[in-house]
């Protein structure tokens, strides 16, 4: 039996973009055939279904499948327009009885055998969220913008994924013309993060619009943002595929 990939998608701090990225790479790896499970990690703000266009859609949270009240296949919410792409929700608090990593673990090696790819979507930080997200992962996505204190933090989560062999960058909102009167370049940003970079996004307008249109960016743009969370699930399916040129 084939078995699918957990990567997490994390940050050091709030405000990089990482709910956005998530979504718009389970997107993007949706519409190249992939079957995809997009699971939000964030407890109590989850924001993923926004960024998804399923604002609502899911009834039952992971909490529930952890608990045994339901099956995953029920527990989640499939795409209405992007065929392959599901959503499995946080819940808004964690139960008493909850089993904590353990119990997360098991949800994912259960997902393994159903998706291609399940991307577990993190609250920022390095708190008791961050941990349980990360525990079960095979790889990991650090999203940092390029300034230097979200670029720090970056370094800090890299100490708590020493466990993963595989950790990327990803440079979110990029803005060429400010790295240039910064005086700073992407190599800047990989060096101070101590990750390989495996994209860049620029910033983009069409990012806020399209949560707004409660539709997923890709299916509203083929430029910009979307071209990058494409290229960035071509590289994580094995692709050579060239940075976007943004400065």
């Amino acid at each position: 039996m084939a078995v699918g990939t957990v990567i997490v998608i994390t940050s050091g701090k709030g405000g990089t973009g990482k709910t956005s990225l998530a979504g718009g790479v389970g997107a993007a790896l949706a519409l190249q055939g992939h079957k995809v499970l997009c699971i939000d990690g964030d407890v109590g703000l989850r924001n993923l279904d926004i960024t998804l266009g399923m604002a609502d859609a899911a009834l039952m949270d992971f909490s529930d499948v952890i608990a045994g009240r339901c099956d995953l296949d029920r527990a989640v919410a499939p795409h209405p327009t992007v065929s392959n792409l599901y959503l499995l929700t946080a819940p808004l608090t964690l139960p008493e009885d909850f089993p904590g990593e353990e119990g997360f673990r098991r949800l994912l090696d259960q997902a393994r055998t159903l998706y291609d790819y399940v991307l577990v979507d993190s609250p920022a930080g390095l708190g008791e969220g961050f941990r349980l997200a990360v525990c079960g992962a095979d790889r990991a996505i650090v999203v940092a913008v390029s300034d230097p204190s979200s670029l720090r933090d970056a370094q800090r989560v890299v100490t708590q994924l020493s466990h993963m062999e595989t950790v990327h960058l990803v440079v979110n909102r990029v803005r060429g013309r400010l790295l240039r009167r910064m005086g700073t370049t992407i190599d800047d940003a990989m060096d101070t993060a101590g990750l390989p970079l495996l994209g860049l996004v620029p910033e983009d307008p069409q990012v806020t619009l399209a949560a707004g249109s409660g539709r997923p960016l890709l299916q509203l743009s083929q430029k910009g943002a979307a071209r990058a969370f494409g290229n960035i699930a071509r590289r994580i399916t094995g692709e050579q595929v060239p940075l976007m040129r943004i400065w």
